[in-house]
């Protein structure tokens, strides 16, 4: 069984920075991948970063590129999304998630819901302006 647990979650000022890790159990996220993914109050869960299986590209959203960055520890199975420069609009519960289908594959694979079988619990980002 595949188990996620996500943590580094809080409340942080425009224009600091958080780190989200996502420990993963029961699947490999180096041949898999990862994805994560955020959901505002009263919005649609969004895309936000992805890591592919296999070769580890990364892949962003339009609205974060250049603040966030993913990574990935393979001995400890876990995934990083930092976060800076963080602005109100970031305002989401994360969640991340394990694909599917192991291989390496584009954005177009990762940045879609339907792409992913297991998602973590979510963890909230407050950031005040």
């Amino acid at each position: 069984q595949v188990q996620l647990v996500e943590s580094g979650g809080g409340l942080v000022q425009a224009g600091g920075s958080l780190r989200l890790s996502c420990a993963a159990s029961g699947r490999t996220f180096s041949s898999y991948g990862m994805g994560w993914f955020r959901q505002a109050p009263g919005k649609e869960r969004e895309f936000v970063a992805a890591i592919s299986g296999i070769a580890g590209y990364t892949y962003y959203a339009d609205s974060v590129k250049a603040r966030f960055t993913g990574s990935r520890d393979i001995a400890k199975n876990t995934v990083y999304l930092q976060m800076n420069s963080l602005k109100p609009e970031d305002t989401a519960v994360y969640y991340c998630a394990v694909p599917s289908r192991l291989g390496l594959y584009g954005s177009s694979f990762y940045s879609r819901m339907g792409s992913y079988d297991y998602w973590g619990q979510g963890t909230q980002v407050t950031v005040s302006s």
